[in-house]
């Protein structure tokens, strides 16, 4: 069974961390391109940020360019994402999800077609 799971979600102060991993478990994520996804209550999901399967290519949304690190360890069949001087505005369910390409438009603008398996997500809070 093809399963994605995601861990490391939690309450935490504006302008602190967490990270995030996603781990595959029937498959290897070698051969795909990963992406992070999170929707809030009352709003559509978005597209946080991606990597391709080599891990040379990244691509973020602007709201969290510079704060946020994608990365993957393909040995240990995980992607995390590291999440620095969090914001209320980024309380929402964090899911991760496989592709074919990580590229900026299908992140933002074309992810239900171009992700295929996704994780039942981690809950993060960033409350004071």
């Amino acid at each position: 069974q093809l399963q994605l799971v995601e861990s490391g979600g939690g309450l935490v102060q504006p302008g602190g961390s967490l990270r995030l991993s996603c781990a595959a478990s029937g498959f290897t994520l070698d051969y795909y391109a990963i992406g992070w996804f999170r929707q809030a209550p009352g709003k559509e999901r978005e597209g946080v940020s991606c990597i391709n399967s080599s891990g040379g290519i990244t691509n973020y949304a602007d709201s969290v360019k510079g704060r946020f690190a994608i990365s993957r360890d393909n040995a240990k069949n995980t992607v995390s994402l590291q999440m620095n001087s969090l914001k209320p505005e980024d309380t929402a369910v964090y899911y991760c999800a496989t592709a074919r390409r990580c590229t900026y438009y299908n992140l933002i603008y074309y992810y239900t077609s171009e992700y295929d398996y996704w994780g039942q997500g981690t809950q993060v809070t960033v409350s004071s």
